[in-house]
């Protein structure tokens, strides 16, 4: 059975709980991702949907969670999956099936999904509004304005709406999955662990000669050995110049001594994923201006890590490392003047352009509001976790900065808990320091 299936009843039901009551009466409709074909009968690696996931626990494809308020605190919960099969389950792998769904994920009932739209017509008129999100899968809407059509007529007679006072769930499922409740930090912890334990192992991995996807393939084959089914997002590992290239995916570039490689990987575990960024030399340390520009950059992420506050504006990391990117830029020689007129006009962005943090969860860049309705800043709050990811890229032609600057590109992120107590970085166990770098490069095999 899958790795992905989370048999934890009384957390997805509490989850679905503060769902509902959150978003009151009406019946929650919610489809898990759909099979996609990668070419001709073969399918991508499947994945489930992280809202259907996070409130199921359910791991296999068609499969759809209707759930509706019963009273107070109370809800009915009823999944609609694959049957068995076993001419099917031959060729593809054993199937949980309704009887084996509803005894092992907690929910009230479970049905063939052929019986959907049988059920749904039975429940429905019964709920003053429809919890759905429109848009997110069209083949699915279509079905759904199908099944409409078909009630419509049915009833003509009583001339009923065409379709039932539609909601999207999406904002309060997103602010509610953007506080971590402790079945996801849990997870999150085992994710960061295991992406930590990668990039060193990718650290001591790399020497000149080897090709990028060689120290790949390192990298991943540890997150698969410490249990993580795949990758939370496709592994950047960019060496030299390809580090400039924010999402660099080629991984083709065979190492050269003296150059740094970037990596950018995260492990997925339990549907939760990683998210870290090393930088390091392909040989035995980092040169005078490695070094110079890495200490900026290391000097900024502390400090964004460091406002990483509960309560505090959900860009105060990105404030933080501008700032403190923006002085050292000054210290490098790549700019000129007073930090915070520098800071106030932008002049960072050529060699920083991208944002600071993005929230982490299920998906690497999960859900949750950044800002408000009137574009504040949101507050950041208790149990968010989000990257802290500054950088410096200078491109190898770039005659604005000094030639021994150019073709450097440098990034370090990390995963940060927000506590009552302060930031907790997730994925401390990375190595992350000059010195320990430097240890784990000059101790590889093979290097002189």
């Amino acid at each position: 059975m899958s790795r992905d299936a989370i048999h934890d009843p009384k957390l997805h039901r509490a989850r679905r709980t503060r769902l509902l009551e959150a978003l009151g009466d009406g019946l929650l409709l919610l489809p898990t991702a759909p099979e996609t074909l990668r070419n001709g009968d073969v399918h991508h690696e499947y994945r489930p949907g992280s809202d259907f996931h996070y409130l199921t626990g359910y791991p296999e494809p068609e499969a759809v969670l209707a759930a509706w308020r019963t009273g107070r605190g109370r809800h009915r919960a009823v999944l609609f999956v694959r049957p068995r099969d076993p001419a099917r389950e031959v060729w593809d792998g054993k199937r949980y099936g309704p009887a084996l769904a509803q005894r092992l994920f907690g929910v009230d009932a479970a049905h063939p999904i052929a019986d959907l739209w049988r059920v749904l017509a039975e429940v429905l008129p019964t709920q003053p509004r429809l919890f759905h999100r429109l848009g997110a899968d069209p083949a699915w809407d279509q079905r759904l304005l199908q099944f409409f059509a078909a009630q419509a007529k049915k009833h003509r007679r009583r001339e009923p709406p065409a379709h039932p006072v539609i909601q999207d769930p999406l904002p309060v499922l997103a602010a509610q999955r953007l506080q971590k409740d402790q079945g996801e930090i849990d997870a999150l912890r085992v994710a960061a662990a295991i992406t930590a334990s990668g990039h060193e192992v990718a650290m001591r991995a790399a020497r000149p000669g080897r090709h990028e996807y060689e120290v790949q393939a390192a990298l991943e084959a540890e997150f698969r050995r410490l249990g993580s089914p795949r990758n939370g997002y496709a592994s950047i590992v960019a060496s030299g110049a390809n580090a400039c290239i924010l999402h660099y995916h080629e991984n083709d570039r065979r190492l050269r001594d003296g150059e740094l490689l970037l990596i950018d990987a995260g492990a997925e575990f339990a549907g939760h994923t990683g998210d870290v960024t090393r930088t390091f030399p392909v040989g035995r340390a980092f040169t005078e201006a490695q070094a110079a520009v890495y200490r900026v950059v290391l000097r900024a992420q502390l400090a964004g890590i460091r406002a990483c506050r509960l309560g505090a504006r959900s860009d105060a990391p990105h404030r933080a490392c501008v700032r403190v990117l923006t002085q050292g830029l000054v210290e490098l020689g790549v700019l000129r003047g007073t930090v915070a007129k520098l800071v106030a006009k932008e002049r960072h962005k050529p060699w920083y352009m991208h944002g600071t943090s993005h929230w982490l969860g299920r998906d690497v860049h999960d859900v949750g509001a950044y800002r408000d309705a009137d574009d504040r800043p949101e507050p950041l709050p208790r149990h968010a976790v989000l990257t802290v990811e500054p950088g410096l890229y200078f491109a190898p032609d770039d005659r604005k900065v000094p030639r021994e600057l150019r073709g450097i590109g440098i990034r370090i992120e990390d995963d940060v808990l927000v506590t009552a107590r302060g930031p907790e970085v997730l994925t401390a166990a990375a190595p992350k320091s000059i010195a320990a770098i430097e240890r784990i490069c000059a101790g590889r095999a093979g290097i002189d």
